[in-house]
């Protein structure tokens, strides 16, 4: 006797290998879905996070509101420069400069005493606004954004000797196509010159890399086409008479 009820029929072999491919084929399908599902959601996230590491500008540069013996105090400017003088100074001078520019080791032979005078005087505070544009010219070793680096680390624990300390590093900068100095030459000259905090590891961790890049950015941005640019109350002069320019300003 038949076990088929009547009027029902039973799947024959090829129907039941039909079923079974095209299960095979919806699980296959919805496998390649998932694993495709996930690539997407994977690039999406590495694009965000490399956007989200361009846009943080990492750890910004400050420096307390105290006042040396000789009452000179620092602050970091919205430009990024490094703001060296007395609260009543008259004057105001900008320099621009990169610390691996033969042209800047010059303007700081010929007017870093000038400077050093005025803001001891009292007559000028000086905003040195160091950016990092020549690190090709280190043979790959970055020695621009270090020592850029290096010069917020140093301000931000002591303003009253930065000016000792950017003649120094002027004095003993590494000729062009070097590797410049290295991360411990950068400490010992900051030793040399007084500084006893921790300076050595904001240059080693290179703490300020990130503030220098956008600072240097928005110094080229702002129209600065060349090392040193010199201001004096917001006009640019000629370095080579930055002493008048300054006795001019201040009414002498």
């Amino acid at each position: 006797m038949s076990k088929n009820p009547a009027g029902r029929k039973t799947p024959s072999a090829l129907t039941k290998a039909q079923n079974a491919d095209r299960n095979r084929n919806i699980l296959i399908q919805v496998g390649v879905a998932v694993v495709l599902i996930g690539l997407i959601a994977a690039i999406g996230i590495g694009i965000a996070v490399k956007k989200a590491d361009k846009d943080d500008p990492g750890a910004t540069p400050t420096i307390a509101a105290t006042a040396s013996p000789n009452g000179i105090t620092g602050s970091i400017t919205d430009n990024g420069s490094i703001r060296v003088g007395k609260p009543d100074a008259k004057v105001t001078v900008r320099v621009v400069a990169d610390l691996q520019c033969p042209a800047c080791k010059a303007f700081e032979a010929a007017n870093g005493q000038v400077l050093e005078d005025a803001v001891n005087s009292g007559t000028a505070a000086v905003e040195y606004n160091i950016i990092s544009f020549l690190d090709r010219a280190s043979s790959g070793a970055e020695y621009s954004s270090r020592a850029a680096n290096a010069s917020y680390c140093v301000a931000e624990a002591d303003p009253a000797k930065y000016q000792t300390w950017l003649s120094t590093m002027y004095e003993q900068q590494p000729a062009e196509g070097s590797s410049g100095l290295s991360n411990d030459q950068l400490i010992e000259i900051a030793k040399s010159v007084g500084y006893t905090g921790d300076v050595a590891g904001c240059v080693n961790d290179r703490t300020y890399d990130k503030f220098v890049k956008a600072k240097t950015q928005e110094a080229f941005d702002g129209g600065i086409q060349s090392t040193p640019s010199v201001f004096v109350n917001g006009q640019q002069v000629n370095p080579s008479g930055l002493a008048q320019a300054i006795n001019t300003a201040a009414g002498r």
